[in-house]
C-alpha cells in the first residue's frame, strides 16, 4: 500500500516522496494510442496543406515560408522532439528505475533550465542573422522575387517557436517516460489549428498574405507548450527553472545529446540540403517538395514515430535492468510492425501519387502542373518511406543504451551519401531543362535514408545488441503476398475510374477512399489468410 503523501508535497515547490507511477500499458496499445492521437493531427495537418495549396498555391512567397519554417523546425528536431528526447528519456528512464523522487525533481530542474537558456540564445542568434540565412538557403533564388527578404522577416517570427516547442518537447518527454503518450501526441493537433486560424482570420489583414503562415507557427508553439506544461505539474514533477549547465544531469544529457544533432534528423538535414538544391530550379520546386514531403509524413508520424516513441523508454527499462533478452525481443516487435505497416503505406502512395495530389491540393491556386509536379516528387520519396520508419526504431535501439555516437557516424555517411546523389541525379536533368529535375532531390533523399537504416541495422547486428526471433522468413514471405494482393487491386482499380482531374472534389474524395478502404482490405484479408493473427502483433 502507498505511504500518505506528505501535505506539503501537494505543490510543485515541494514533491511527494513517492515517485509518480508509470501506466500500465502494453506497447501494442500504447502505439495504437499514440497513433490515434497522430491519424488526428494529420487530418489538421492536411486541413491545414489544402488551405494553404488554395489560398496561396506553390508561389515564392510559399518558397520563403518553407525556408523559414524548416529552419527553425529542424533546430526543433534537435532541440525538442530528436535529439533532445532521445537523450533526455533515456536518463530520466533510468532515474525513475532507482525511485528517488528528490534526485529526478533536481535533474528536471536543472535540464529545464538548461535547455531553456540554450534555445532562447539560438533564437535571439537566429532573429539577428536571419537575412543570412535566408541567403544561405535561398543561394540560387533570383532576386527579382523577393524570396529572401520576405524568408527573412518571416524567420524573425518562427525563431522564437523553438523556445516555446522545446518547452514542449522536454514536458512531452517527461509524460512519455511515465507512458503518457495521450496528451504529448494530441498537442501536434494545436499546431496545425493554429495555422488554420491563422490564414482564416490573419491573411485578409495582411500586406503579404503568406505571413500569415509565420504568425501561425508562432502561436502553435505557445498553444502546445500551455497545453502540456501543467500536466507536470499532474505528475508532481514540473520543473523549477534551474540555472546551472555544470550540474551532473545536464552534463550528462548534452554530452549524449551532442552526437545526436545530425542522426536524429537526418531525414531533416536530407531535406534542408534538397531545399538549397532546389533554388538553382524554378522558384515552385521548394513548394512542390514540400507537399510531397507532407505526403510522406503521414506513414511516418502515424506508425514510424508512434513505434520509436513507445518503444524508447521500453527498451531504456530493459537495458538499466540488464535484460537484454526482453531489450532483443522488444526491439524485433518494434522491427516487424515497422515493416507491417511502412511497406503498404509506401507501396499505396507510390501507386496513388497522382489521385492523392490531385484530390488534396488541386484546388484555388493550385494549378495542375503543381498536382502533377508534387505526384512525381511523392513517388520518388516513398522509396525511402520503410526506411525513414525503421531508422526511428533503430535509433532507439542505441539512444536506449545511451550510445550516440554510432548513429551519429551513419547520419555523417548518411548525409554524404545524400549530396553525392543530389548531384549525380538532379544536374543532369537540370542541364537538361526537364520540368520534374525536382525529383532527383526526393530520390536522393529516399535512397539516403535507405542507406542510413541498413547501416543502423547492421552495426547492431554486428555487435549482436539484436538478436532476431525465429519466423522472420515466414513473416516477409506473408508481408510480400498481401502487398501483392493489395497492388493488383489499386491498380485495378485506379485504371478502371480513370482521370482524376476531370472529376467534381466530392467524387475523387469518395473514390479515392474507396479504394484505399479496397486496398487496405485486401492486405488485410491477404495477412489473415496467410495465418497473421492479433496474438502476433501483441508485445
Amino acid at each position: 500500500m502507498d505511504k500518505a503523501p506528505d501535505p506539503a508535497a501537494a505543490t510543485p515547490e515541494a514533491p511527494s516522496a513517492d515517485m509518480p507511477p508509470a501506466k500500465r500499458s502494453g506497447m501494442l496499445r500504447s502505439t495504437a494510442v499514440f497513433t490515434a492521437m497522430t491519424f488526428l493531427s494529420r487530418i489538421a495537418g492536411y486541413l491545414r496543406d489544402w488551405l494553404q495549396a488554395t489560398m496561396f498555391g506553390a508561389g515564392p512567397a510559399v518558397s520563403a515560408f518553407v525556408v523559414a519554417y524548416r529552419i527553425p523546425n529542424y533546430l526543433r528536431r534537435i532541440f525538442a522532439e530528436g535529439s533532445f528526447s532521445s537523450a533526455f528519456v533515456p536518463v530520466l528512464t533510468e532515474m525513475r528505475e532507482r525511485g528517488d523522487k528528490q534526485a529526478l525533481q533536481d535533474f528536471m530542474d536543472h535540464v529545464a533550465g538548461a535547455l531553456l537558456a540554450a534555445v532562447i540564445v539560438i533564437s535571439g542568434i537566429g532573429m539577428l542573422a536571419a537575412p543570412w540565412i535566408a541567403k544561405l538557403f535561398l543561394l540560387f533564388a533570383s532576386p527579382d522575387a523577393g524570396t529572401v527578404p520576405l524568408a527573412a522577416e518571416m524567420l524573425r517570427i518562427t525563431f522564437p517557436y523553438l523556445t516555446f516547442i522545446s518547452m514542449t518537447a522536454l514536458a512531452g518527454a517527461a509524460l512519455n517516460s511515465f507512458r503518457h503518450f495521450g496528451l504529448p501526441a494530441f498537442a501536434p493537433i494545436l499546431h496545425n489549428l493554429a495555422l488554420i486560424a491563422a490564414m482564416l482570420l490573419l491573411a485578409k489583414h495582411l500586406k503579404v498574405p503568406e505571413m500569415a503562415l509565420a504568425w501561425g507557427v508562432l502561436a502553435a508553439g505557445i498553444l502546445q507548450m500551455l497545453l502540456l506544461w501543467p500536466a507536470l505539474g499532474r505528475l508532481g514533477i514540473r520543473p523549477r527553472f534551474r540555472f546551472n549547465f555544470r550540474h551532473e544531469g545536464v552534463r550528462r544529457v548534452f554530452k549524449l545529446m551532442l552526437p545526436t544533432v545530425f542522426s536524429s534528423s537526418v531525414a531533416q538535414v536530407n531535406v534542408l540540403v534538397g531545399t538549397m538544391f532546389a533554388s538553382l530550379l524554378v522558384p515552385a520546386a521548394q513548394s512542390w517538395l514540400y507537399y510531397s514531403d507532407r505526403l510522406t509524413e503521414m506513414p511516418l508520424g502515424l506508425f514510424g514515430v508512434a513505434i520509436g516513441t513507445v518503444i524508447l523508454p521500453q527498451l531504456s527499462r530493459h537495458h538499466a535492468q540488464d535484460d537484454e533478452a526482453g531489450y532483443s525481443k522488444s526491439l524485433d516487435w518494434g522491427l516487424r510492425m515497422v515493416l507491417l505497416l511502412g511497406l503498404p503505406a509506401a507501396v499505396g502512395l507510390a501507386l496513388l501519387a497522382e489521385p492523392l495530389t490531385v484530390s488534396l491540393f488541386r484546388y484555388g491556386e493550385f494549378t495542375s502542373q503543381d498536382s502533377q509536379m508534387v505526384g512525381y516528387a511523392l513517388t520518388a520519396m516513398c522509396i525511402g518511406v520503410p526506411a525513414f520508419m525503421l531508422s526511428k526504431v533503430l535509433l532507439s535501439a542505441f539512444y536506449s543504451r545511451k550510445d550516440t555516437k554510432t548513429p551519429m557516424k551513419a547520419a555523417v555517411w548518411t548525409v554524404v551519401c545524400n549530396v553525392i546523389l543530389i548531384v549525380a541525379l538532379v544536374t543532369p536533368m537540370w542541364k537538361m531543362g526537364l520540368p520534374y529535375a525536382h525529383t532527383g532531390i526526393a530520390a536522393a533523399t529516399a535512397i539516403a535514408g535507405t542507406f542510413n537504416a541498413v547501416l543502423l541495422w547492421r552495426w547492431l547486428r554486428r555487435d549482436g545488441i539484436y538478436q532476431p526471433e525465429p519466423g522472420w522468413g515466414r513473416w516477409l514471405l506473408r508481408l510480400a503476398l498481401a502487398l501483392v494482393v493489395m497492388g493488383v487491386v489499386v491498380v485495378g482499380l485506379r485504371e478502371w475510374i480513370g482521370d482524376w482531374t476531370v472529376m467534381r472534389a466530392s467524387h475523387r474524395w469518395a473514390w479515392l477512399l474507396i479504394v484505399i478502404a479496397a486496398g487496405g482490405a485486401a492486405y488485410g484479408a491477404t495477412l489473415l489468410l496467410a495465418g497473421v493473427r492479433p496474438r502476433h502483433l501483441r508485445h
